[in-house]
């Protein structure tokens, strides 16, 4: 998946995590997390592990973690590379609607 423009999901609430992407060369990643000492590994997994799912090779990644669990790390990132992409709700990609949380297991 091809991002061409700037895109954004998620809260800076406790429990949330802000994804901001955008076009880059490669995979560029930031994370800003009060737990990086702690699960600052897991985070980059799970952000690059769903990177690779969504077929997204050339995007730089921000991601400002407030404690945010796994599967919502997965469901920002998939919706800030959807909508930097261009796609929406009502896109129909294929023949069909796109798969939101289809594409992430």
């Amino acid at each position: 998946m091809e991002v061409k423009g700037t895109a954004m999901a998620g809260t800076l609430e406790s429990s949330d995590a802000q994804v901001t992407v955008e076009p880059g060369t490669g995979i560029e990643l930031s994370i800003e997390s009060s737990v990086i000492n702690q699960y600052g590994k897991a985070i980059r997994k799970t952000v690059l592990e769903t990177l690779e799912r969504l077929d997204a090779k050339n995007v730089k990644a921000t991601i400002v973690d407030k404690g945010a669990l796994d599967c919502t790390l997965k469901a920002r990132v998939e919706c800030a590379v959807y909508r930097a992409s261009g796609y929406s709700e009502d896109v129909i990609c294929a023949g069909e609607k796109l798969p939101w949380g289809g594409v992430i297991q």
